[in-house]
């Protein structure tokens, strides 16, 4: 499962969620989760947004480098792709 994120201008609203999972996979049980940076999650209408407080944080999963993730607004996807029978997620 691929992560995209996608700056944004806009004041993030929605409900606080009291961790920092942005997706689990569902094949491999690995997560892409926010580390080593102040950062919240939201969530709004089955959409999810980041914001990064700190100076930067850290995007980790367990088998990818770190992608290191500057301060701001963030609206987070979850990659998807096409086959015949239609779109689906992405498997990690």
């Amino acid at each position: 499962m691929g992560i995209i994120l996608k700056a944004v201008n806009y004041q993030i609203t929605g409900r606080k969620l009291p961790h920092l999972t942005l997706a689990e996979g569902e094949v491999t049980g690995h997560s892409h989760r926010i580390d080593n940076g102040q950062a919240e999650l939201y969530e709004k209408n089955g959409t999810l947004y980041l914001r990064v407080l700190s100076e930067t944080a850290s995007l980790i999963h367990e088998e990818h480098h770190a992608i290191t993730i500057p301060q701001g607004n963030w609206l987070v996807r979850i990659q998807r792709e096409y086959e015949p029978e239609g779109w689906r997620y992405v498997a990690d």
